[in-house]
């Protein structure tokens, strides 16, 4: 039998490859126990909440452990997987019988891949098989992880059942954790933690709001009332239904528009206006040679619109800083189209939209279109955005009231363009009509201005020739 010293292993800890997401499905495996590796090379495919991502390995040497299967969600900072480097990888090959803890962390934040950012763990680790981890050794790792979360010296840890938070200790969550109960309007001191080392977690928030309120005690003479009988669990037609897990993108998405809804006062605006001469366009621009190869089509023409409409109203291109209780007015469009994607529905956006020409925003469109299609849209593509366009009329839907992406001041929806009964010069006669929708933040979006965005879009759709006068 072969053994190895913890410092022939490396443990490849789960990045924050999201800018501050706390955690991540492992989709694939590209590599397994006894697989030889090298630095660079792509071990694994994650899909975070904001994007799919696939992670190289930093260093040479042979696979030794996967320590989650696939469609495991795992937290930044937990070991993911262990390679046998050095002196070591010509070991790993073979069968071992004793498993290998993590290295050491050093003291202080240390530096790591470019990308990968500085991240600390407070996952446990893992014990050896055989043998249980000293309770002396215990103690002081319990003591480190009681102060990262803001509280004293840890007490001795004992089984027992989860427990309403001490008054004055600070309840342990995770920041997603935070938000949503700051959303919901729950104190977190009066959440039951059912999560491990009472963690409360998202299901805790959400049983505290649908929690009834309780009842008052009953008179002490009177006797009291025998306990329910605990209820049958929930049964379902398995044959007839199907459970699709919330997770990924998908979950972000969720939390990220009731977040939205509940946060941002939204009002919703409408008009309905003849486009046929912006369609007569489109179809002129798909025969100029300078469009040769790129996408034209109305949206190109509506994005074209709603940054025309900006410039001329550039108070609605904004956000609302609650803690500074500040109004922030971007000189610089990030246009975000809301993309809808075998993962769910994402919002990459067009940097400094406001600077590209016709040509290459319509190259810009492409190509956002084609990655988000392909499951490649990265990350980055999708923060900064300041305003948004769906275009639910690809579904044959006439308008919608959109929900506002987190972070931005208006969204605007694109209904179907149909043939439609039209008074056009003085007489009834079929015209190209769409219906627009416009939601915006009531808080520093006042009627006044978004009607006036609205109304500016409207009448570059129906007249396309005001890109040239009003651009």
């Amino acid at each position: 039998m072969t053994t190895m010293t913890d410092s022939s292993v490396r443990e490849f800890k789960m990045p924050d490859v999201g800018e501050g997401l706390t955690e991540a499905e492992i989709l694939k495996w590209y590599v397994q126990p006894g697989d030889t590796v090298t630095d660079g090379q792509v071990v694994c495919e994650v899909e975070t909440a904001k994007a799919a991502v696939e992670l190289p390995i930093p260093y040479d040497g042979v696979v030794r452990e996967l320590h989650f299967p696939e469609g495991t969600t795992v937290d930044v900072g937990t070991s993911i997987i262990a390679v046998a480097v050095g002196d070591g990888a010509a070991a790993a090959a073979e069968p071992v019988q004793e498993a290998v803890a993590e290295e050491p962390k050093p003291e202080g934040r240390q530096p790591v891949l470019v990308g990968y950012g500085v991240s600390t763990s407070s996952t446990k680790r893992r014990p050896r098989k055989g043998a249980e981890a000293p309770a002396a050794a215990q103690a002081p790792s319990a003591a480190i992880q009681a102060e990262l979360n803001g509280h004293g010296p840890a007490a001795p840890a004992a089984p027992a059942a989860p427990a309403a938070p001490v008054a004055g200790d600070r309840p342990l969550a995770k920041p997603p954790v935070r938000k949503l109960a700051k959303d919901l309007g729950v104190d977190l001191a009066t959440v039951v933690p059912s999560g491990p080392d009472g963690i409360i977690t998202r299901e805790d928030v959400h049983a505290a709001v649908s929690a009834p309120e309780p009842a008052q005690a009953a008179p002490r003479s009177e006797p009291a009332a025998p306990a329910p009988s605990p209820s049958a669990p929930a049964s379902y037609d398995t044959t007839r239904e199907t459970r699709v897990p919330v997770k990924g993108v998908r979950k972000a998405t969720a939390a990220a528009m009731v977040g939205s809804a509940f946060t941002a006062p939204h009002v919703t605006e409408f008009v309905t206006v003849d486009v046929t001469r912006t369609m007569k366009l489109v179809e002129e621009l798909k025969q100029d040679k300078e469009y040769t190869g790129l996408r034209v089509n109305p949206l190109l023409l509506i994005a074209k619109a709603l940054l025309v409409a900006i410039k001329r109203n550039p108070d609605i291109n904004a956000s609302w800083d609650e803690a500074a209780q500040e109004i922030v007015v971007k000189h610089y469009v990030n246009l975000g189209i809301a993309a809808a994607t075998p993962r769910g529905l994402i919002v990459p956006n067009i940097k400094d939209a406001q600077a590209q020409t016709l040509p290459q925003l319509a190259g810009s469109l492409g190509e956002l279109v084609s990655t988000a299609r392909e499951g490649k849209t990265s990350p980055a593509a999708m923060q900064g955005g300041t305003v948004t366009i769906t275009n639910v009329g690809v579904f044959g839907v006439d308008t919608g009231t959109p929900i506002l992406n987190p972070g931005e001041s208006a969204i605007l929806a694109v209904g179907a363009i149909k043939l439609q009964p039209w008074v056009h010069k003085g007489k009834v006669k079929p015209r190209q009509v769409t219906t627009l929708a416009l939601s915006f933040d009531h808080r520093l979006v006042d009627g006044e201005l978004g009607s006036k965005v609205l109304a500016d879009v409207a009448a570059v759709l129906e007249q396309p020739k005001r890109l040239i006068s009003w651009a």
